[in-house]
């Protein structure tokens, strides 16, 4: 009763799977994306505009959890550290998919993080304060990069 779609890429591929969520199977899928924001919205894109209605409501339905991940140079230059953003699913998130406001689901992950949501940025962050990645590699992978900036000036 589990699906791992390896990449959803076209409408066929992605209205198949969004069909199989719909009678009940788990679906895990993938896309090249760097945040939850921008999945929704390639997921949603891939389609016509007359589809797009339809497709929003059944991922405001169908969605438990988004993560992104992307993977940094240690300080040390010896391995990899993953970061990862995290966001799961609430009745609220459900409207605001519906909606077509994925623009308001990173202050929603923030406003949630005691709920287990994170943010990429805060998730870098988090990886600078602990030694584990260099002000500059944050910076390189963050989506707000003006906060690092802001972090470069204050060091």
């Amino acid at each position: 009763d589990v699906i791992l779609v390896g990449e959803m890429r076209d409408p066929e591929t992605i209205e198949l799977a969004l069909t199989a969520v719909e009678m009940g199977i788990l679906v895990f899928g993938t896309l090249h994306t760097n945040s939850a924001p921008k999945t929704i919205d390639r997921i949603i894109d891939v389609f016509p505009t007359k589809k797009k209605p339809a497709i929003r409501t059944i991922l405001a339905n169908a969605i438990e959890g988004i993560v992104s991940q992307q993977l940094l140079r240690s300080k040390n230059g010896k391995r990899r550290h993953a970061a990862h953003e995290i966001l799961l699913s609430t009745p609220a998130l459900g409207g605001v998919i519906r909606k077509g406001e994925t623009v308001k689901i990173m202050s929603f992950m923030q406003i949630n993080k005691q709920h287990g949501m994170q943010t990429m940025d805060d998730c870098l962050w988090d990886m600078v304060e602990a030694d584990k990645v260099t002000l500059e590699e944050a910076h390189r992978n963050a989506l707000e990069k003006d906060r690092f900036e802001l972090s470069k000036e204050e060091l």
